[in-house]
């Protein structure tokens, strides 16, 4: 299959972009309160009404350049439209959010089952408070776990960074073990779009599924090209996890090298792609902090040995690591905020560097990081500011908010 007949396509981050998976935040983010900030990942409130019309400005952006928008929540009520399909996401869904069995379980099962398809999938996203429900025999020990907490399945307001719970490589996809309890639900309904929806069921390999220890998020995975990725050994993605898929990817299919980065294991840098990302051919974006002052960090190009064992060879010279894999004479790393000690941070902060490249030397930014863009149309970047007072208290940017499916070669 090619890009023109395969529901995912995706052999570089820079391919002409064709097809994109988003969600539109809903309620959730409603839902989100001082005391549950923590739990749920986020260290701000967005504002829902502004945070919806930049999310539209976001997608018509995309539309705008011919890009095929496809809504996550959308998908995954037409993927449970089989009685027998929904009935099972719904026991799943109900134990991955605390309840096996037992009155709470029912009485959630009932509930939910209750609603049409695209409502019940916006109630799970949106979460169940505890008042909705009138639990007759409510479970003892539920109750006294969980008496000061509002909700009987928690919301998930980090839905709308589409990115992480799926990465798309090759025609093939991982669905990914996420790392916090408040976003691994999020996978398990990409695995029935992927398994059930008419548009992917029967037609995607999964390289790596979500039924794993060790955890990888789609924001540390980077299509470098048809046969290169890079992943970020993160707060969410563990060295094992790159093994793994790795050991997948190069026996089934064209993928022989991963360049795995080492990043900081904090907040501000939580992904691979918020610090580091493609835009052109041999042109990259940097947040400076990962680079110690001689412009390296530690990396290691990952393959597969003659023994059939995976090998580590480790480097810390960057760009000469992605002038070897990518057959390049040179690289341009641009740096987050032009790499000043104040501008840089604060950018990167917002997002800076998670530019979503939609086609050579074209990118998707918000309009927050001035400084950051700038720069990039000085280095000859075409970019497309979307509005980002909302959309960035979230700490996710333009690819953070994106699941590229199909992408012209290049």
């Amino acid at each position: 299959m090619n890009e023109m007949t395969s529901p995912i396509h995706v052999t570089s981050e820079i391919g002409k972009l064709k097809t994109v998976m988003l969600h539109r935040p809903g309620r959730e983010i409603e839902n989100l309160t001082p005391d549950s900030m923590e739990r749920l990942l986020f260290d701000d409130i967005p504002y829902l009404p502004i945070a919806q019309e930049e999310h539209d400005f976001f997608a018509q952006t995309l539309r705008d350049q011919d890009i095929e928008v496809l809504y996550f929540e959308k998908l995954a009520a037409e993927a449970i439209a089989d009685d027998d399909v929904c009935k099972e996401f719904l026991q799943r869904m109900v134990a991955e959010s605390g309840y096996v069995a037992g009155a709470t379980h029912d009485a959630l099962v009932e509930y939910l089952s209750s609603m049409d398809r695209q409502t019940m999938i916006d109630k799970i996203i949106e979460g169940v408070r505890s008042n909705e429900i009138d639990i007759a025999r409510p479970d003892l020990q539920l109750v006294a776990e969980n008496q000061d907490w509002p909700f009987l399945m928690d919301p998930m307001p980090n839905a709308y960074f589409t990115r992480d719970p799926q990465a798309a490589i090759g025609e093939g996809i991982s669905i990914n073990r996420m790392t916090f309890p408040a976003r691994q639900r999020e996978s398990l309904i990409t695995e029935y779009i992927i398994n059930h929806h008419p548009r992917f069921a029967g037609q995607v390999p999964v390289w790596r599924s979500r039924n794993h220890e060790t955890h990888i998020e789609g924001g540390d995975e980077l299509v470098l090209s048809d046969h290169v990725l890079a992943i970020g050994i993160s707060e969410r993605t563990t060295a094992d996890a790159i093994e793994d898929i790795g050991r997948h990817l190069f026996k089934n299919s064209d993928y022989d090298t991963i360049v795995a980065i080492s990043i900081p294991h904090n907040h501000a840098m939580m992904h691979l792609d918020t610090v580091f990302t493609m835009i052109n051919h041999d042109q990259f974006t940097v947040h400076p902090a990962i680079l110690d002052e001689n412009g390296h960090v530690d990396n290691w190009i990952v393959r597969l040995g003659d023994n059939g064992k995976t090998t580590f060879e480790h480097h810390t010279d960057i760009k000469e690591v992605l002038k070897t894999v990518l057959n390049k004479s040179e690289i341009d790393l641009i740096p987050t905020g032009n790499g000043d000690p104040i501008v840089a941070p604060r950018e990167q902060w917002n997002d800076g560097s998670n530019t979503l490249t939609i086609a050579p030397g074209e990118v998707v930014t918000y309009n927050r990081n001035y400084v950051s863009n700038e720069l990039l149309r000085e280095h000859g970047i075409l970019v497309h500011e979307v509005r980002s007072s909302e959309l960035s208290r979230g700490r996710g940017g333009p690819r953070c908010m994106s699941c590229p499916l199909v992408r012209e070669d290049i």
